[in-house]
């Protein structure tokens, strides 16, 4: 018997490849201009630690405010 499971096979790495065009892209930017680097995004793919990466990244100073901060001479974090 044949099994025409989307999910199973190579539906299933497709399916993942289409979710992994999806998800990518607005993270790499969120990550890059926040100034990380943007091969933090692929830390969203793993569990646990995607939830680590998001507090880090709503409760850390940001490179880029710190740069513009700078340029400002302001103290404002962007709170």
């Amino acid at each position: 018997m044949h099994d025409y499971n989307m999910l199973s096979g190579n539906g299933h790495w497709l399916f993942m490849l289409a979710w992994l065009a999806i998800i990518l892209p607005p993270f790499w930017n969120i990550f890059r201009k926040a100034g990380f680097s943007g091969w933090l995004s692929l830390l969203v793919f793993v569990p646990l630690v995607n939830i680590v990466v998001l507090y880090f990244i709503a409760f850390s100073e940001w490179p880029s405010l710190r740069i513009i901060n700078k340029t400002r001479g302001s103290n404002v974090s962007g709170d």
